[in-house]
């Protein structure tokens, strides 16, 4: 694809200064965690850490990515945030947060700030 693009192009795909970004989760639970507690679990988790912060989430129980609830990026201290919240649970055995990705690129570096 050309790499001479309008704004307006740049703005629709997501690419140069308009890249978004999030990190993907994943979470390992304790051994033989009821059901009830890992719903209560997940909808803590998605009150508190996700929407509390001002994310989306998108996935399962054991596996999503992160990403901003409206258009635009993730923040170090938004995924500073969740990171701390995970590791406040008693229900998980352990967990991995990413480092902050491209969410529609994810093969492509991070831009660096202007």
């Amino acid at each position: 694809m050309a790499t001479n693009r309008s704004r307006r192009l740049r703005k629709k795909l997501c690419v140069d200064e308009f890249q978004e970004l999030g990190f993907e989760l994943t979470l390992n639970y304790k051994d033989g965690m009821a059901p009830a507690d890992l719903e209560a679990f997940l909808e803590a988790f998605l009150r508190q850490a996700i929407e509390g912060n001002g994310l989306g989430y998108v996935g399962g129980e054991d596996y999503g990515f992160v990403c901003l609830g409206k258009r635009g990026s993730v923040s170090e201290e938004q995924r500073g945030q969740v990171e701390a919240w995970l590791k406040g649970r008693s229900e998980l055995a352990d967990f991995t947060v990413s480092p902050l990705m491209d969410v529609w690129y994810p093969e492509n570096p991070i831009n660096k700030p202007a």
